[in-house]
Parts: structure tokens; C-alpha cells; sequence
């Protein structure tokens, strides 16, 4: 059976939180906003159990957690939603990074658009932007910050929490793509950071559920404005009815998460040194930092070989990818390895292999790196 390494673009759902959302969807069905009967009442005690559950998992208020479709709805309400107040107070500068996920380069893309000066940090060949680098940006005029947690290709961790202690004392918000972080490093998630995005599915619950997290700062919110009217539910910034089996999922699967984290890491990094031991037999390039690397994803380039070609050569094995899944159609060179300074033969034929453990007990490691090594070798054989 093919083995699954395509974890950072989405996860397997947990067979219990499959359970769980049956559950939800077929027998207490009601609508939370229904308010004269049992089974809206179930429904909405269910959601605030979630909730209440989610925020502290984040060191947060209930209140302070808003339920979205998922990290690229929640980038686009924290980034989005803070432009009117940067237009009304004059403060239109936002620093970010060249390698952050498009859910946030293409929101701020249009931000520029509309006057907002984009400063995107590229971080070199580690992949890792320092808080040294944000804080030489910082101006009186900076609203924002938004910078991801785990880089989503690389599996770089940034400093967020770090970032998150020294702009707590100035006027500038920080927002945090925690979509690969949130339930592997959620301890760091906990800093005091303004805005945090994460995603159901990259932690075994569904697709289409995710979460924003607004913290306070003392009394004050974050002065954001709703992408969409009607209902006012979620704080009025996120309007719908609420998908309470997704809802109810994504927190058991966080809670999952949280009970077994500490085997999923050990396990997960197991995997990985001996993966990477294996690759020693190849002529392979590791991209960005492995010093300051999440355990479950390894981005790497193989030299004189085609990514591609390579995936096609592999498929009967494992299931890998190029990149995001996002904008992985496009075979063009990684936006986020071109961001790191790496040249166009290595940006372009970055391999990512991403995992969970479950998923690849049965992969014959060995194997797979022959296969890459005999490839490897007929291409220099016919180069």
C-alpha cells in the first residue's frame, strides 16, 4: 500500500473524531441558534464546550475565539479586518515575510492595492526570520506583524513567541499563521500574540473548520471589521450558521492531540533520523533550518533530479508533494524557496515529505530511498 507523506497538506480525520461528528450530524442535529427547543440547546452547550476547550488550550477567554472555515478565512478576517482602523489612525505599514503561506501574501497583495506599504522579510537560506529582522522594520506607523508559526514547506519554526514578548509593549498587532503549529507546538501559541489562524484538518479533525483566536490586550480588543454581514454570530466578524459537528470535531481532535502529543512528537521525529540517516546514500540537499525544524516535515532537493519526475517514479510507493498543496499545480518554483535566496534548480525541484506516524508504520524506508538513489543514478547515467 502506498504510504501517505503528504501530511502538511492535509491529515487522515481521526477515526474518533469521525465518530464524534457522526454523531453531531445525525442524532443532536439542531442549530445553536435555535433557542425553543433540547436540541438547539445541545447544540449551542456543545459549541461553548468546544470553544471553552480551544481558548484554553491557548492560554485565552472563550471569548477571545472565534470559529472560522478554516486558517485562510481566519488570515483573511485578521489581516482584512484590521485595515479600516489602519486607514482611520494613518498606519498602512505591515511587515510580514517573503515565505509565508498565500492565504496571507495574496490578502496582503491586495492590501497594497489599496495603499498599505507590504514589507516582506526574506529570511536566506535557513528559512528562519529573526526578531531582529522585524524589530529594525518597526516604524510608528506599523500596524501589523504577520508571520506564520511552522512554515508549511519547510517545516521551519519561527520565533513567534519571542516576536510576540517584545511587540506586547508597542503599538503593533501580531498575527500568527498557526495552521502547522497549533497541536504540535501549542505551548508556544500561548505568547502573547494579538491574532492566531488555525485549521481543523492538519490535526485529524475535517476539512472546513478552523479558528481565530483575537486576543485582548488589558480592555481592548483588536479593532477588527467583518468581511461579511448577516446574523452576527462569532462576535459579529463571522457571520452563519454554526457547523456544529465540525465545531465539536475540530476540538476533539485538538484534545486528542494534547493527550497524545508528547508520543505523536517522539514518534514522529523517530521517523524522521531515519529517513534522514537513509538519504545519507544519496546526493541530497535538506532546505532551511534543521536546528529549528517541526519533526513532520522535511523539504529537500535531490541534486540533477526533477521533483516532479521524481513523484511520478515514486507513486507507487509514497504519496509526496512539491509544495503547498495550494499552489502546487503550478509547478513553478517554491515561492517559499525562492524567498529563502535558493537558487531556481533547487527552488524548483524541492521535494516536501511530510508525515504522521500512523501513516507510514508500514513504509519500508529502505525502499523508498533505493528507488530515490536508482533514479538519482540513471539520471546522471543519461545527463
Amino acid at each position: 500500500m502506498t504510504a501517505y507523506l503528504d501530511s502538511a497538506a492535509t491529515t487522515r480525520v481521526d477515526p474518533r473524531v469521525a465518530d464524534v461528528v457522526l454523531h453531531w450530524m445525525t442524532t443532536d442535529f439542531g442549530n445553536a441558534g435555535s433557542r425553543t427547543h433540547d436540541w438547539g440547546a445541545r447544540a449551542k452547550r456543545a459549541v461553548q464546550q468546544a470553544r471553552e476547550q480551544l481558548a484554553a488550550q491557548l492560554a485565552a477567554s472563550p471569548s477571545e475565539l472565534i470559529f472560522t472555515s478554516g486558517a485562510t478565512e481566519s488570515n483573511n478576517i485578521a489581516l482584512l479586518g484590521l485595515a479600516p482602523y489602519g486607514e482611520r489612525e494613518g498606519r498602512r505599514h505591515i511587515i510580514s515575510s517573503a515565505i509565508e503561506h498565500k492565504a496571507v501574501l495574496e490578502p496582503l497583495e491586495h492590501l497594497a492595492s489599496r495603499g498599505f506599504e507590504i514589507d516582506l522579510i526574506s529570511p536566506g537560506p535557513t528559512g528562519r526570520v529573526s526578531v531582529e529582522a522585524v524589530r529594525e522594520r518597526l516604524r510608528d506607523d506599523t500596524l501589523l506583524v504577520s508571520l506564520m508559526h511552522v512554515n508549511n514547506e519547510t517545516g521551519v519554526i519561527q520565533p513567534v513567541a519571542a516576536l510576540a514578548d517584545h511587540l506586547r509593549s508597542t503599538r503593533t498587532y501580531l498575527h500568527v499563521d498557526g495552521a502547522q503549529g497549533f497541536g504540535k507546538l501549542t505551548e508556544q501559541l500561548r505568547a502573547p500574540i494579538d491574532m492566531i489562524s488555525i485549521s481543523g484538518h492538519k490535526i485529524g479533525a475535517p476539512k472546513g473548520i478552523g479558528a481565530l483566536l483575537i486576543r485582548r490586550r488589558g480592555h481592548d480588543t483588536v479593532p477588527l471589521t467583518p468581511l461579511m454581514y448577516g446574523g452576527g454570530q462569532e462576535r459579529k466578524l463571522r457571520p452563519g450558521t454554526l457547523p456544529v459537528p465540525l465545531i465539536v470535531g475540530l476540538a476533539k481532535a485538538a484534545e486528542i492531540f494534547e493527550k497524545e502529543h508528547t508520543q505523536w512528537w517522539d514518534q514522529a521525529a523517530a521517523f524522521r533520523a531515519r529517513l534522514v540517516d537513509a538519504l545519507g546514500q544519496t546526493k541530497v540537499r535538506f532546505n532551511g533550518d534543521q536546528e529549528h525544524v517541526i519533526p513532520h516535515i522535511l523539504n529537500l532537493s535531490f541534486e540533477g533530479v526533477d521533483a516532479e519526475a521524481l513523484i511520478v517514479q515514486l507513486k507507487e510507493i509514497a504519496a509526496v508533494a512539491t509544495g503547498s498543496a495550494c499552489t502546487s499545480a503550478s509547478y513553478t518554483p517554491s515561492h517559499v524557496l525562492r524567498g529563502m535566496g535558493l537558487p531556481d534548480d533547487i527552488a524548483g525541484n524541492g521535494l516536501r515529505l511530510s508525515w504522521f506516524p500512523d501513516q507510514v508504520q508500514d513504509l519500508d524506508v529502505r525502499e523508498l530511498v533505493s528507488e530515490i538513489s536508482e533514479f538519482q543514478a540513471g539520471v546522471s547515467y543519461f545527463a
